[in-house]
């Protein structure tokens, strides 16, 4: 496969995987503004979607205040923000557009009409009473993406960094999203406490689940109620979770594994070190350690991962 192909199939999905991430983080943000709280201000509670893609002073240079309307404005819909939800679908429109030949003609229907319908809803504005409905579009069509291309992607390279480049995506965001929420929830208290003060917490932690569609999931695992530790196990070591940490390395190392030759080891050693981390790793000793150190050491080599797979097999660094 030309390397050219594989840079565009890869981020094609690394974009759209972005996009819903960032619906995700969106949504349960709104959610969490209609409940009064008593421990956030508007302020804090709207600058976490910002502080998860690291574009607080692009922010505050545009819009100044946060707070819903000019958060999901700029998060959304800003053209001119290269971390919103219109620019990563847009990116992921044109990447696939230059490799129609090498997918199935309902994924690129799929991307297409995504974009369609998004120039549409910006045509139409985005109000407020509009907000959730929207993430839920971008997430539903999201998964209508994925849902077409296992069903009708041949299994060649292709697929494989298509795969690669959903699950890289993924797993950044996963671990970028429980930083930023841990240390907002938490403020001073050790994720080693097993227990949740008061009903706004269990609210918070419970909302947090549901961003990564993991609620039902720690009910399932743990059958108790909801706490700091088990939740950032279940997101971070758990390899039966779909969007944990540990589930993500569980899809790259494989694929890696069979796509690398002679030139491809580092991306093999990198991706195998990450992945004993995450397979060998037990919570109390990431908890003494500090979660936060933890989960930024994996975002690093994470990135690090990302970097080498587009200098070994893609074209330049974007």
């Amino acid at each position: 496969m030309l390397s050219r192909t594989a840079d565009h199939l890869y981020w094609m999905a690394r974009y759209i995987e972005r996009a819903e991430n960032m619906a995700r983080v969106l949504d349960v943000t709104y959610r969490m503004s209609l409940v009064p709280h008593a421990a956030h201000s508007e302020e804090d509670l709207w600058m976490l979607p910002v502080r998860i893609v690291d574009d607080v002073e692009g922010f505050e240079r545009d819009y100044g205040a946060y707070n819903a309307t000019n958060v999901m404005r700029y998060m959304a819909l800003d053209e001119r923000n290269a971390s919103s939800i219109f620019e990563a679908l847009a990116s992921a429109r044109e990447n696939a557009r230059s490799v129609r030949v090498a997918m199935s003609s309902e994924m690129w229907e799929s991307v297409n009409s995504l974009w369609l319908e998004l120039q549409q809803r910006v045509r139409n504005g985005l109000n407020e009473g509009d907000y959730s409905e929207f993430c839920e579009w971008v997430k539903s069509r999201s998964h209508l993406f994925r849902g077409v291309t296992v069903g009708t992607m041949l299994r060649d390279d292709g697929y494989k960094f298509v795969r690669l480049g959903t699950f890289i995506e993924r797993a950044d965001n996963t671990a970028r999203l429980l930083d930023a929420k841990y240390q907002q929830l938490s403020g001073s208290k050790n994720v080693g406490e097993d227990q949740v003060d008061s009903s706004e917490d269990y609210y918070e932690w419970s909302s947090l689940l549901r961003s990564v569609s993991a609620m039902e999931a720690y009910q399932k695992v743990f059958r108790d109620t909801i706490d700091a530790r088990k939740v950032a196990e279940l997101l971070v070591l758990r390899d039966d979770m779909p969007r944990s940490l540990h589930t993500c390395l569980d899809e790259i190392s494989p694929i890696l594994e069979k796509i690398c030759a002679d030139r491809g080891m580092e991306c093999m050693r990198q991706a195998g070190e990450l992945h004993a981390k995450l397979h060998f790793g037990r919570m109390n000793v990431i908890a003494d350690n500090g979660l936060h150190e933890f989960l930024q050491d994996f975002i690093i080599l994470n990135n690090n991962l990302g970097v080498e797979i587009q200098k070994t097999f893609l074209n330049a660094p974007r």
